[in-house]
């Protein structure tokens, strides 16, 4: 019965045959690889490479910083010579810099393979964004839902793989991991082959290069959602600080959280995402996802002050509402982020998104540690309080935006006129 269910399950969020099935499997099977090196490359690097926590920590942290170059050019790259063909580059980077994992012996060499790593992930990033917007057909919405559906189911069967090698804990197990990764991209890039090569689009005559930065309504918004993205940091990385060390829940409960949180976004990211597909949902929705928030963050607080079974019953209860409230962000996300930015601009705008968000998870572990742990319970109500704020700013950010795009008659008659 389970099995049949699953199936009618999977056939109604997958797809038909063609490009958007095409876009799915590929993202599908590079977050498959993403989640099990992810999830133990610290490891690797630490106990197999034999750098230091702290050397890694360092070392990713120069990384992340210069990969944020590189998001806003790939993209304007990508809308100048198409996007899947500036995404197919992106990949092979990313297959040779994993595979050079395999070669690394000192900080040096990990730091400046890590770095060309994160500048090509920046890339493809936004050649990916610029892509789906042209794959995306009449209901956008419905297509990314189901997208980001397709890479959360990846990403929880990528880290249940990484399990097994992290529990061998031998050089071969992670080297493996890395070798499953790398082969993830190729798999990646041979399925994108089955999704049109779309043209690039023409240029509005008078429109000055680098219009993503200049258009001041969208860059707020990528500030405003990457700034909002530290809630999924909340999730992965404070609450099971939080749960281990100051409440009496036991240690399973975070692996009981972050399933319960996966399998939420799983199942709901569809019904709920197919009903943003308007600038103004989409401000609705990110107010939503800051209101949810602001009930979930002081929840996961409540339960440091309970007995072990009642602290359990509090977190299942706070990361569900956390969830939705995640599912709403992305969904306001995807929304605003493409139905801003012109069509001809989709991949310079997508890079911006990326830049916002990479900046703020860069920002998140020094922030959510500080906010929560240092101040403790009165932290996690400020942490409430900073989402719903950001939230409550999206309705009349949306209002703002939708003002100030250009119509489509002027959009138009500013296109260059092919010569003749």
């Amino acid at each position: 019965m389970s099995e049949r269910l699953l199936a009618q399950w999977m056939s109604r969020i997958m797809p038909e045959p063609g490009p958007q099935r095409a876009m799915v499997l590929s993202s599908f099977v590079n977050r498959v690889g993403n989640g099990l090196f992810n999830t133990a490359s610290v490891l690797y690097f630490t106990r197999v490479v034999g750098l230091t926590p702290g050397q890694v920590g360092i070392g990713l942290t120069i990384a992340g910083v210069v990969g944020l170059l590189a998001g806003v050019p790939a993209g304007e790259l990508a809308d100048r010579r198409g996007p899947r063909a500036v995404l197919l580059v992106a990949l092979v980077v990313q297959t040779a810099t994993m595979l050079a994992f395999l070669l690394v012996h000192g900080w040096g060499a990990f730091t400046a393979i890590a770095t060309l790593d994160l500048l090509a992930l920046s890339a493809t990033n936004a050649a990916r964004g610029a892509l789906v917007a042209r794959v995306g057909g009449e209901r956008p919405a419905v297509f990314r839902a189901k997208l980001r559906t397709f890479v959360n189911v990846g990403v929880v069967l990528g880290t249940v793989g990484a399990a097994f090698a992290v529990q061998i804990d031998t050089r071969a197990a992670y080297a493996a991991l890395i070798v499953l990764n790398a082969a993830s991209y190729v798999g990646c890039g041979l399925l994108l082959l089955r999704v049109p090569a779309f043209p690039a689009r023409p240029r509005p005559r008078l429109e000055r290069r680098w219009a993503a930065l200049r258009d001041r309504p969208f860059a707020l918004f990528a500030a405003l959602d990457g700034a909002m993205g530290l809630q999924y940091q909340v999730a992965s990385l404070l609450l099971p600080i939080w749960i281990t060390l100051h409440t009496q829940a036991p240690r399973w409960t975070v692996a009981l959280c972050y399933a319960l949180n996966s399998a939420f976004c799983v199942l709901f990211q569809v019904r709920i995402g197919s009903r943003v597909e308007t600038t103004e949902q989409g401000g609705r929705a990110f107010r939503q996802a800051g209101l949810l928030f602001l009930v979930s963050c002081p929840l996961m607080a409540l339960a440091a002050d309970l007995p072990a079974g009642a602290a359990v019953a509090v977190l299942v209860l706070a990361i569900g509402v956390h969830a939705v409230g995640e599912i709403w962000q992305s969904s306001a996300g995807f929304t605003l982020g493409f139905g801003l930015a012109p069509d001809h601009a989709q991949g310079q705008y997508q890079g911006l998104m990326g830049l916002g968000f990479d900046a703020g998870q860069a920002l998140a572990p020094a922030v959510l540690t500080t906010a929560c742990l240092g101040i403790g319970r009165g932290g996690w109500l400020l942490l409430g309080l900073f989402f719903a704020g950001l939230g409550l700013a999206g309705p009349p950010l949306a209002a703002w935006a939708g003002r100030t795009r250009p119509t489509a008659a002027t959009t138009m008659t500013s296109y260059r006129r092919p010569r003749s």
